[in-house]
């Protein structure tokens, strides 16, 4: 099978010929239909510090995917081939404290897709029958790609209220534009998007967003604050992970507001804790992944129910063989999401 795979350390892929996956008794063999870049890939394809400590090449990246299932293995129940599907990739132990506590999206000893085994830039792919998310036959195969990092923002966004208050939304990427879809069908009154890229802040306009704000011309602490009669957003949702971004984030959530962190810095963060956090009351939230799978039926009933369209987030599609290009997009900013078609 074609595949996309980083084989050694350092910036790059390479599209190889790849032996199918081996289907275990409980493994579900997939057709990718659709695959899409996530910013994680990007880190894995530019060969960040970050990638540098976890990925052991050789590995087949990527983990958002759409496809059908072809196999199932002999203890498979509840899965069926010709099944449209989506994947949950983070592959839990389920013996660890964490998951006995039902919170395995944060499991002590995970194994997630395309990170730490072969991932979704293929034509095929195999994971346990319990990380399958069984679609209406009527979805596109790129909604149910886009299922997996949607469920970030849906999890970020309904980590707490949103019915009646104002949020904000820090980085305007495929996450924050969605971010921006949920809060409005979860009943924000106003989401004020901030993002310095201008194809990124019509994309927000368009998904529901009140304002939209360039924070390289606009003092956004001071803006928010002016739109909320001097209180600030009762909601902070950071989905840029720049160190700037976050501490403005601290700063334009009111007195015992929320912030919700799921962007991820390259390197450590300085905060006020005193001043922005301790003494003003914030509840703050690190978001990691999708609850399991809590957040899988919300995503699910708001695409099915058409309160949340997600393909409006994306702008870009490519064949697999032209990944080079695709990351060639991603990396420039002026895209949403981007999508790969084996």
């Amino acid at each position: 099978m074609k595949a996309v795979a980083k084989l050694q350390r350092g910036p790059g892929a390479e599209l190889i010929d790849a032996p199918e996956p081996a289907v275990g008794p409980r493994d579900v063999l997939i057709r990718v239909k659709a695959t899409s870049i996530c910013g994680t890939d990007v880190h894995i394809y530019e060969w960040d510090p970050w990638s540098a400590g976890r990925i052991k090449p050789p590995i087949i990246f990527g983990h958002e995917l759409g496809g059908v299932v072809e196999d199932v293995g002999p203890e498979v129940t509840c899965v069926r081939r010709g099944d449209l599907v989506s994947v949950e990739t983070h592959i839990v132990c389920g013996t660890c404290y964490q998951c006995q506590m039902g919170e395995a999206h944060v499991c002590d000893r995970v194994s997630i897709l395309g990170i730490d085994r072969d991932g979704a830039f293929a034509e095929l792919v195999a994971v346990p029958e319990a990380n399958v998310w069984v679609n209406p036959p009527s979805l596109s195969a790129e909604v149910a790609a886009i299922q997996e990092p949607l469920g970030n923002a849906v999890h970020s966004v309904l980590a707490g209220a949103v019915a009646g208050c104002r949020v904000a939304v820090l980085g305007c990427g495929p996450i924050g534009l969605w971010s921006v879809a949920v809060s409005r069908a979860a009943g924000a009154t106003a989401i004020y998007a901030v993002e310095p890229s201008g194809y990124r802040r019509e994309l927000a306009a368009r998904m529901g967003a009140t304002r939209v704000m360039d924070p390289r011309d606009t003092d956004v602490v001071s803006r928010i604050r002016e739109f909320t009669q001097g209180v600030g957003a009762d909601v902070v949702l950071e989905m840029s992970g720049n160190a700037t971004a976050i501490g403005d984030g601290f700063r334009i959530a009111r007195n015992g507001g929320r912030v919700s962190l799921l962007g991820l810095p390259p390197r450590p963060v300085e905060l006020d804790l005193s001043n922005d956090i301790v003494l003003r009351g914030l509840t703050v939230q690190g978001i990691a992944g999708r609850q399991m799978y809590a957040t899988w039926v919300q995503t699910s009933n708001l695409v099915n129910s058409g309160l949340v369209d997600p393909a409006t987030a994306i702008t870009h599609r490519f064949p697999l063989e032209d990944f080079r290009e695709a990351f060639a997009v991603v990396k420039g900013g002026a895209c949403g999401k981007v999508v790969l078609n084996p």
